[in-house]
């Protein structure tokens, strides 16, 4: 029970002598999920037009250039890269 009380007693005492972390920003993820949700509405919108428009357009360009950048950001496979040498080591 001791043991116990002292675990107890430690972890308190830990608790409030570490300083607490600075809360992230809040503005950055707000901003990207207005954007994502404008983009998201407009892509809606445009899933229930029949005729070309060049909003929508738009939007689904934006909708694929950022698809397309997680990829990107992606380390290119081991085997592309040997293949890469290969061709340029050959004569």
């Amino acid at each position: 029970m001791a043991a116990l009380a002292g675990l107890m007693m430690t972890v308190a005492i830990v608790a409030i002598t570490r300083p607490d972390a600075p809360a992230p920003s809040p503005r950055s993820s707000v901003s990207a999920r207005n954007s994502e949700g404008k983009l998201a509405r407009e892509l809606d919108r445009c899933a229930t037009l029949t005729m070309p428009d060049s909003g929508c357009e738009a939007a689904w360009a934006e909708n694929r250039r950022r698809f397309f950048a997680k990829d990107a950001a992606a380390p290119e496979p081991e085997i592309a890269r040997r293949a890469d040498t290969t061709q340029e080591t050959a004569p």
